[in-house]
């Protein structure tokens, strides 16, 4: 029997190369939940002990607001994003 463990993204998020390249994909699918999802994974990568005291947020509120389950502030999300080391850009929808 062969042993396995299930997949986990943030064992490979592990510079902000990859965590913007990530994140990127995540904004593509225009989903909410799966974007706070997404960013809770980075979050997790970088550890969320780290996280949440550069974001100025409790570990605890910044696992309930990445969970994919609520949905988060925006001031959060930026502050989060900023810890990470990443920024948000637009760009335009392709035609």
């Amino acid at each position: 029997m062969v042993k396995t463990r299930p997949y986990d993204s943030a064992e490979h998020l592990d510079s902000p190369e990859a965590v913007a390249a990530y994140l990127s994909e995540a904004l593509e699918t225009g989903d909410p939940s799966f974007v706070a999802h997404a960013i809770g994974t980075a979050a997790r990568a970088r550890g969320m002990t780290d996280i949440a005291r550069d974001a100025g947020v409790s570990r605890e509120n910044l696992y309930r607001a990445l969970s994919g389950d609520t949905k988060p502030e925006f001031d959060t999300i930026m502050r989060v994003l900023d810890a990470l080391g990443v920024k948000l850009a637009a760009k335009p929808k392709a035609a």
